[in-house]
């Protein structure tokens, strides 16, 4: 079993009957989304209704049979399990790689608890030191932003996907990764600057917002808490 399905299944100790459950999306939320899918099917839980955060995890819970709801329909979720690009020893996350940063925040947001999984790999001294900061930022306009945000201190590139073309999210923008020569030194201070910029959707930084991380090993899981 990978370091990543080890953390997977193992946040399935936060999921009672009854509850709304975000779904993550990446490698290691698709683990956690086929543990759910299994416990629901054994009988395990019940009654478990999955808000997801991308249209992949939502293609992914529909073909494993697991209810799903939307922001709508339960505007608040119980436990939100999902993963981390880079997670900091203050649980400070980087999140985005997999291009749903900006669904992943609004459901983490409006959810009681944040639960995060990752491998070992993923934890870092701090943000920015082993991941690309990825920023979503409108189609009109977007080639205003990389002189911005190198103003800031960073080295943006503008994501490519399969097949040469610009990335496009799910909502229909664009992403620049941006790179840290020296890592993220003043997280919230680069937060605000970015907040102000019109044309800049959201960032992958998740300050503040997760409660616990559970970390995935060749020796096991171990659990990192705010």
């Amino acid at each position: 079993m990978s370091a990543k399905q080890k953390a997977a299944e193992a946040a399935m100790k936060y999921i009672e009957s009854g509850m709304i459950v975000g779904l993550g999306t990446g490698s290691t939320a698709d683990f956690f989304i086929i543990a759910l899918a299994d416990a629901l099917r054994s009988g395990q839980v019940r009654d478990i209704r999955a808000v997801p955060t991308s249209k992949q995890s939502e293609r992914r819970a529909h073909e494993l049979g697991i209810p799903l709801a939307s922001l709508a329909q339960c505007p608040l979720s119980d436990v939100t399990v999902d993963g981390a690009d880079e997670v900091a020893p203050n649980l400070d996350l980087i999140k985005g790689l997999g291009g749903a940063l900006l669904r992943e925040k609004v459901v983490a947001q409006n959810s009681k608890k944040l639960v995060i999984i990752a491998d070992e790999g993923k934890v870092s001294p701090g943000l920015g030191h082993k991941s690309p900061l990825p920023i979503e930022v409108t189609q009109f306009g977007y080639e205003t932003q990389e002189g911005f945000l190198r103003s800031l201190g960073t080295e943006p590139k503008l994501r490519i996907g399969p097949g040469g073309m610009v990335f496009v999210t799910d909502n229909g923008n664009y992403i620049y990764d941006c790179h840290f020569k020296a890592g993220l030194t003043d997280a919230i201070a680069f937060e605000t600057a970015i907040k102000h910029r019109a044309g800049i959707v959201e960032s992958g930084l998740f300050l503040g917002m997760a409660s616990v991380a559970l970390i995935g090993s060749e020796g096991g899981v171990r659990e990192m808490k705010a």
